[in-house]
């Protein structure tokens, strides 16, 4: 029943999922500035799904001492895979880093402003909410609508529903997203961009081969066989697809090129 499951969802999500894979964002990042714009806005986007794979980690596993077995050990078993290549991969060189940091990395070497993320970060170590975070970095407010939805799904005490935001509103479409990044960059501007395509092949590798099919088996094993969570699961991954869009909208407008 759950893998029947799994299809039903993924049909549901279809539409939303063709609108955030066809949209013009990826046709609108004509120069490098535009590409600035992108990453200024995406970074935020890289910054939370963190918070979203920790959220699945805190609740899934045992994360406190002493430590007690605590979940299914297959799914912990998913969740501790993902964790380590999403928080200690490798960058171009071979030595360890997160995907965030990498992220940090590419910005820098195209020229992109980091301050505003930076300033986030910042605000959070002191003790701060996201909320005030978001505020001190003055992020624009489709990022601030992104991320709000990306922590009303981890502080909703649901474990089935972080698992379908990370799946399917995140693992599960970027590899087809980042395929329209990726394409013909390095051409454009070689050797400008190295890191960035790095991390987005290295996405599209990870996610693609890996973390996708794993977090769909996350989805499976918490969802089970009860109706009203795969309910749940459906409707959280659409708002999250909305959401992506609704970023994605905003670059467009920022990059300040006429719609097609």
């Amino acid at each position: 029943m759950s893998q029947n499951s799994i299809a039903a969802l993924q049909q549901a999500l279809a539409p939303a999922r063709q609108r955030l894979v066809e949209h013009s964002v990826y046709q609108s990042l004509h120069s490098l500035d535009d590409l600035r714009v992108f990453m200024q806005h995406h970074v935020f986007a890289v910054w939370d799904f963190m918070s979203l794979l920790k959220a699945l980690q805190r609740d899934l596993t045992c994360t406190t001492v002493p430590w007690v077995p605590r979940g299914n050990p297959s799914t912990r078993r998913l969740i501790n895979e993902i964790v380590l290549e999403e928080e200690t991969d490798v960058d171009p060189e071979g030595c360890p880093t997160s995907h965030f940091e990498l992220y940090l990395r590419a910005m820098q070497e195209c020229g992109a402003d980091v301050t505003p993320i930076q300033r986030l970060l910042e605000t959070l170590a002191t003790g701060a909410s996201v909320e005030e975070a978001l505020g001190a970095a003055e992020a624009p407010e489709s990022v601030r609508t992104f991320v709000r939805q990306t922590f009303e799904v981890v502080n909703s005490g649901q474990p089935h529903a972080v698992a379908a935001a990370f799946t399917f509103g995140r693992e599960d479409v970027i590899p087809d997203m980042f395929r329209h990044l990726v394409h013909d960059l390095r051409a454009r501007f070689p050797g400008q961009l190295d890191t960035f395509t790095y991390y987005l092949d290295r996405h599209i590798e990870l996610d693609e081969e890996a973390h996708a099919p794993l977090a769909q088996q996350m989805v499976q094993e918490l969802c089970a066989d009860n109706a009203e969570r795969w309910q749940q699961a459906t409707e959280v991954a659409r708002r999250c697809m909305e959401a992506r869009v609704a970023l994605w909208d905003g670059i467009r407008s920022a990059v300040a090129v006429p719609a097609l």
